[in-house]
């Protein structure tokens, strides 16, 4: 009899980073065993049209089809479910439908101040916030730069309530080539904080000397 799949709540809100998201989508829908239910903030729209948007989906000339735009039904596609900011009554808003894990990705500080203080005003921060009550994994991908103190206060807040604050920094020891192979590597980590398995990107083995 083959295992219940590992439900992965994924909220996208209104940062910049939407290639971080797009890649975690398609990185879970590879993923064997894995339900996807999908968060878009209104935000996210906006800035997904700046960023990752195009009026067909159609890749810019010269790249894989990997690295697409993507529209909010594009996203949706990817996910098994996918709901509104304002779908208050879904089911990631309530405690005794289980899942596995969540996370922002990208994070705003709008929706990092909300989680951080408990101000459920839509089912973004609902849904994080009982993903914290219920103790289960949470991780937060912010994408903001410089960092103000507020920012900061609320980061702390929320790692206190057991989140985990997990910054859309990159690393370059494997040596990237593209911006692609640096989004993989940050949803690499992602994707490890939620204990799904992946093949994206060489993993650090010590220094050879």
């Amino acid at each position: 009899m083959p295992a219940a799949p590992r439900r992965i709540v994924v909220a996208v809100t209104g940062a910049s980073g939407m290639p971080y998201a797009a890649t975690l989508l398609r990185a879970l829908a590879r993923a064997e065993a894995v339900e996807t239910h999908l968060i878009l903030s209104d935000a996210a729209h906006a800035v997904m049209e700046l960023e990752a948007g195009g009026a067909d989906g159609t890749a810019p000339e010269g790249e894989s089809p990997a690295a697409a735009p993507l529209t909010p039904a594009a996203l949706a596609a990817l996910a098994h479910a996918a709901y509104s900011q304002a779908d208050i009554g879904a089911p990631p808003a309530s405690g005794s439908w289980v899942h596995h894990g969540m996370v922002v990705c990208p994070c705003s500080m709008a929706s990092l101040a909300a989680i951080a203080n408990g101000l459920g005003t839509n089912l973004v921060h609902r849904a994080a916030d009982v993903t914290l009550k219920e103790s289960r994994p949470l991780v937060l991908v912010p994408r903001e730069t410089p960092l103000s103190r507020v920012h900061l206060k609320n980061m702390l807040a929320a790692q206190e309530a057991g989140a985990v604050i997990l910054p859309a920094c990159p690393g370059f020891y494997h040596a990237p080539r593209t911006v692609q192979e640096l989004v993989d590597q940050v949803v690499g980590r992602i994707l490890d904080h939620l204990a799904v398995p992946h093949t994206l990107g060489p993993r650090w083995t010590g220094s050879a000397r």
